[in-house]
């Protein structure tokens, strides 16, 4: 395939849309204080998780779904999805809650947290196939740094669920009857490990900050990391700019899905295909991080050819662009070890990422690579931030890679 056709095989890859309702543009509403001076509260992204892939339907059950946020506010809006579904999808019922503090595998909602979430002003709702919806406001106030409850009911066999399927966080299931407005949590006595349904959370609030979207793959999506932790390194990232001013405070959402590609579709939508449902849509968004491409490297059929790497980065850079955005590249980490090395994809490896750091591709470069690289055998990841598998990274190395970004490239 000649680079020409390449490019137009990626440029037809980004032509892929998803409806929203309503659009995710920040919004924005104003009240008065105590002195009547008006406040604008500005609509900002605090969780992503992106649409990887579907799983059977559960008809009749109630699904507890637990998310992080890296933002708070006054308010929120929940994203529900049936983007990788056939046929329409009927949710029965939605509601949105705290996780009690303090109990980061127990379904029960803090006191008097638990609301009601609408659309349109109903409680009942069906998503088209190949859509995503958004939830009228809900007045419950959110904490930064913690853990929500969002609970559907699916009445009915709806076909293919979509979910993200590497979680890292336990969720739970009640396999009979409408839950979702349980507090106590004790009909989910099943736990599952993918988000079904829910793959966005907005939050209302004084910071016009916005958010950022960490692009990636299994090591954005947190594989290795500690389980329930939320020790993944956008969740490392948010922690570090919950430090800064409220003005520079961004909300992290992670698009990381594990074993995605930049060029083919594989383990969900590629990087290209999924551009606008998992970025550009997203609320508020001010700056993207990428870090894809070991799984074209390393994947079937593998991608040897350096430019075609350089061409897919270029797309999606001249794409942010057109939204205002900044896009920080972040270089592809070692894995000397690994089953899938071989010298040859080291060899392409070392090559996109001295097109990464040289060629001008990005706003700014977050050198991952250099952060988490043993000196002793540059090929290979530091054994002090690995779990065992010598490509994906522990608490540690996740840390070290967040530190590593410099959050004044994150600025608009």
């Amino acid at each position: 395939m000649t680079r020409a056709i390449k490019v137009r095989h990626l440029l037809a890859a980004l032509v892929t849309t998803v409806m929203l309702a309503p659009p995710a543009a920040i919004a924005e509403a104003k009240s008065a204080p105590g002195d009547g001076a008006p406040v604008t509260r500005t609509w900002t992204g605090t969780w992503e998780g992106a649409a990887s892939g579907t799983a059977a339907a559960l008809p009749g059950a109630s699904i507890r779904n637990v998310v992080h946020t890296s933002v708070g506010g006054q308010a929120a809006r929940v994203r529900v999805s049936n983007r990788l579904g056939t046929a329409p999808l009927r949710l029965g019922a939605v509601t949105l809650a705290l996780q009690q503090r303090g109990a980061p595998k127990s379904p029960k909602a803090a006191p008097g947290s638990m609301r009601t979430v609408t659309f349109a002003g109903a409680e009942a709702v069906t998503v088209p196939a190949g859509e995503d919806l958004v939830s009228d406001p809900v007045t419950l106030a959110v904490p930064a740094d913690a853990n929500l409850l969002i609970s559907l009911h699916t009445p009915a066999d709806s076909g293919p669920a979509t979910y993200h399927r590497s979680a890292l966080q336990t969720n739970f299931l009640a396999r009979k009857g409408d839950r979702t407005a349980e507090e106590s949590g004790a009909a989910y006595t099943a736990t599952l490990g993918n988000w079904y349904y829910v793959t966005g959370v907005d939050v209302l609030g004084t910071s016009p900050a916005g958010s950022v979207v960490a692009l990636g793959d299994s090591i954005t999506d947190g594989t290795g990391s500690t389980l329930d932790a939320n020790h993944r390194w956008p969740d490392r990232l948010a922690a570090r700019l919950r430090g800064l001013p409220a003005q520079r405070r961004l909300g992290v959402l992670n698009a990381g899905i594990a074993g995605n590609r930049v060029l083919l579709d594989g383990r969900g939508p590629s990087a290209l295909a999924r551009l606008d449902a998992d970025v550009l849509s997203r609320t508020g968004v001010r700056a993207v991080i990428v870090m894809e491409g070991i799984n074209d490297i390393n994947g079937t059929p593998e991608q040897t050819d350096p430019v075609a790497f350089e061409d897919a980065y270029r797309l999606i850079v001249g794409r942010a662009h057109a939204r205002g955005l900044r896009v920080i590249g972040a270089t592809i980490t070692p894995y000397r070890g690994h089953s899938a090395y071989t010298p040859d994809r080291e060899a392409v490896r070392q090559a996109v990422n001295a097109a990464i750091r040289t060629h001008g591709l990005f706003d700014a470069v977050a050198d991952f690579d250099a952060a988490v690289r043993d000196p002793a055998d540059p090929q290979r990841i530091l054994p002090a931030y690995d779990p065992g598998d010598h490509l994906h990274f522990n608490d540690a190395g996740m840390k070290a890679m967040a530190d590593t970004v410099d959050l004044t490239t994150l600025a608009p």
